[in-house]
C-alpha cells in the first residue's frame, strides 16, 4: 500500500520520528529522514530505513524557517522527484517534568510563541511547499502530531498543549480545503510516549499514575504511534481526512 510511496517525516533523528521513518521503510517506502542537530542519528535512522527494505536520504534542514523548508522540499523532489507523504512530527524541544513546569501565572508570550514556531509555523510552513507538487498529482496525504493532552491535560503544560491545540483546529480547517483538490490532512494524538527526549524528565510515579488510569495498562512506546500514521497515510484511509486520532490506550475516549 506504501511502497515506492515518497515519505518527509521531519523532526525524525530520533525518538517518534525515528521510529515513524522505519515504519515507511519497513513498508517499502522512500523516506527522508530530517533532522536540524543531529547528524549522526539521522545517517543511522536512514541506515536502519535502507535495512528494513525502504530507500532513504537524511536532510539537515531547520524546518521552522523559509530557508529550511525550501532546502528540504527541493532536495526531497531532486532525490525522487515527488512527494506522496508528509508527516508534521517536529516540535519545540519540550521536557515532560510535572514538578517543574511553569504555572500558568508563571507562563509569558515567549513560551507559548516558542512552541507554536516549533510545531504550528513548522508544519503550516511545511504543508505550503508540498501543496504544489502533490496538487500537481492530485493526491497527498499529511499527518501531523498532536497530543491526547488537548482532550486531557492531566499535567497542563500550558505552551506545549496550546501549540497541540492548534495543530489540531488547523488540521481541520486545512482538510476543508485542500479536500478539493484531493489531499487529505489528518492528526494523531499520542498520549504520553516513552522512552523518549522529551520524557526522560517524567517521574516514574507519573508514569505508573497515567498507566494505571488507561484502559490498556500502560503508556505508549514510540512504536505504537507507527500503525495509526500509516494507516493514515495510506488508501486504506482514503476516505478521511479532518480527523484526529487518540492514541493512548484509551485514555481518551472520543
Amino acid at each position: 500500500m506504501l511502497e515506492g510511496k515518497v515519505v518527509i517525516v521531519s523532526g525524525s533523528s530520533r525518538g517518534i520520528g525515528a521510529t515513524l521513518a522505519k515504519g515507511f521503510a519497513s513498508q517499502g517506502a522512500y523516506v527522508v529522514v530530517n533532522y536540524n542537530h543531529s547528524k549522526e542519528s539521522a545517517e543511522e535512522v536512514a541506515r536502519a530505513c535502507e535495512k528494513l527494505g525502504g530507500q532513504a536520504i537524511a536532510i539537515k534542514a531547520d524546518v521552522t524557517t523559509e530557508e529550511g523548508v525550501n532546502q528540504l522540499v527541493e532536495e526531497t523532489l531532486l532525490t525522487f522527484g515527488r512527494i506522496d507523504v508528509l508527516v508534521n512530527n517536529v516540535f519545540a524541544p519540550y521536557i515532560f517534568d510535572a514538578e517543574n513546569r511553569k504555572k500558568a501565572w508563571e507562563m509569558e508570550w515567549q513560551d507559548y510563541e516558542i512552541q507554536l514556531q516549533g510545531g504550528l509555523k513548522a508544519a503550516h510552513l511545511l504543508v505550503q511547499k508540498v501543496l504544489p507538487n502533490m496538487t500537481n498529482y492530485g493526491k497527498g496525504s499529511i499527518i501531523n502530531i498532536s497530543s491526547n493532552l488537548v482532550e486531557h491535560p492531566v499535567i497542563p503544560y500550558q505552551d506545549y498543549i496550546t501549540a497541540k491545540a492548534a495543530i489540531i483546529g488547523y488540521t481541520r480547517s486545512m482538510a476543508k480545503d485542500l479536500g478539493s483538490i484531493g489531499i487529505r490532512m489528518n492528526a494523531v494524538a499520542p498520549g504520553l510516549v516513552y522512552p523518549t527526549a522529551a520524557t526522560k524528565s517524567t517521574k516514574e510515579e507519573q508514569k505508573e499514575m497515567l498507566a494505571d488510569a488507561t484502559p490498556l495498562g500502560r503508556i505508549a512506546t514510540p512504536e505504537d504511534i507507527v500503525g495509526p500514521v500509516l494507516f493514515l497515510a495510506s488508501d486504506w484511509s482514503g476516505f478521511m481526512t479532518g480527523q484526529t486520532l487518540y492514541v493512548d490506550g484509551g485514555l481518551v475516549m472520543r
